[in-house]
């Protein structure tokens, strides 16, 4: 641990990771007066998971009432509805059916209502089969759970909007810039970084590390982090098909989870076109190919809930890998590790933040800022 390193830059605080949760914490933390710089290894923002889901605004059922994710699904949400109408980033509040398909679903259907009336999500209701009928006359299914509140969200726009806010306040970004190595010294950490073939070293005094599914390597780039702690991790891909001749629903249609992921589902982008997926394979390496031979797994899965889907109308979309840690299948919240947790003053890492990152980002940004002020990492005054 050095005491004054040369640098070549001096900046308050580095965020590592400009999808839409690290670009949100920029905003928030810009509007708290900090002076702010978000690094990312891709040439633009929100390459990874931020672009590569359903583009879903999720109501907060899922999750465990006592869940960090199910404390900030439900605010998030509302807040993300009043930013997007604020900032005319393009949204729409669709609705969502979770259908069970079969008799011996319909308990798990009415334990999710339960769970969402704990969670405080008040405006859920149950379904009958006849209900679901008149309300989406292809859909098959023996009983559904209403979600009048989901919805879907140009996470491009919304992107955009969130850096220009962050831009207005301060904060600045620097793109193709890939974090090589972190070392601790007394007033904060010097940061290695690789660009353009060089490599310039940033000293700051907060490093956040919102890294999405490099979080963890980035955790392991730092010299003083205790590595027991980073988490075990594995990359679960999720492909995406679209349906030649479209689909005749007007809400989003969601299965009962699986123990992975929320099932092979029906979202509708801002045009009304519908997507399915995503399913889970698991992969090594960090690659978006879609193979056209999976659409042969999603047929079973869809006819569950429509079984009018034609044989050989689905096209490969799209993909994207989820940020898991742990092992395949255990429940994962997120981790906002702080310094009181891992003992290095000014270090923040968020890992395994993954659905429903992006429905949570702004609250995210907001609770990020109040541990800092908690750790006294932020002047009140701000």
């Amino acid at each position: 641990m050095t005491a004054h390193p040369t640098s070549d830059y001096s900046i308050d605080t580095v965020i590592v990771g400009a999808g839409v949760v690290g670009v949100a914490i920029a905003r928030e933390l810009a509007l708290s007066g900090l002076d702010v710089l978000v690094l990312d290894q891709e040439k633009s923002p929100g390459q990874h998971q931020s672009t590569r889901n359903s583009g879903v605004i999720h109501a907060g059922f899922y999750y465990p009432a006592n869940s960090l994710k199910a404390e900030l699904c439900h605010e998030g949400k509302q807040e993300l509805y009043r930013f997007a109408e604020e900032r005319h980033v393009p949204h729409r509040r669709l609705g969502k059916i979770v259908v069970a398909t079969e008799e011996g679903q319909s308990a798990k259907l009415e334990a999710m209502h339960a769970r969402a009336l704990a969670c405080g999500v008040e405006d859920v209701t149950l379904m009958s089969s006849d209900a679901l009928r008149r309300m989406e006359p292809e859909l098959g299914g023996v009983a559904g759970l209403w979600s009048p509140s989901t919805g879907v969200i140009d996470a491009m726009a919304l992107l955009d909007a969130l850096q220009a806010e962050a831009g207005d306040h301060g904060a600045t970004f620097s793109f193709a810039s890939r974090l090589v190595g972190v070392d601790k010294h007394s007033n904060g950490w010097m940061l290695r970084v690789e660009s353009g073939g060089s490599i310039t070293r940033l000293n700051c005094r907060v490093l956040i590390n919102s890294a999405g599914i490099e979080a963890p390597k980035v955790a392991q780039h730092i010299d003083a982090y205790p590595q027991e702690r980073v988490p075990a991790t594995y990359l679960a891909r999720g492909n995406f098909f679209t349906c030649r001749g479209g689909a005749p629903f007007s809400h989003l249609i969601y299965p009962l989870p699986g123990p992975i992921g929320l099932g092979v589902h029906l979202t509708l982008d801002l045009d009304g076109q519908a997507k399915f997926g995503p399913d889970v394979e698991m992969v090594e390496h960090i690659s978006y190919d879609v193979k056209p031979e999976r659409a042969e797994g999603f047929y079973d899965s869809i006819r569950a809930f429509w079984p009018g889907l034609k044989q050989d109308s689905l096209m490969p979309a799209y993909s994207g890998i989820r940020a898991k840690t742990g092992k395949p299948g255990d429940p994962q919240d997120w981790v906002i590790e702080t310094p009181s947790a891992h003992g290095l003053g000014g270090l923040i890492n968020l890992f395994g933040i993954e659905t429903p990152g992006m429905t949570c980002c702004l609250a995210l940004g907001r609770y990020v800022a109040e541990r800092l002020r908690q750790e006294d990492l932020i002047p009140l005054h701000h």
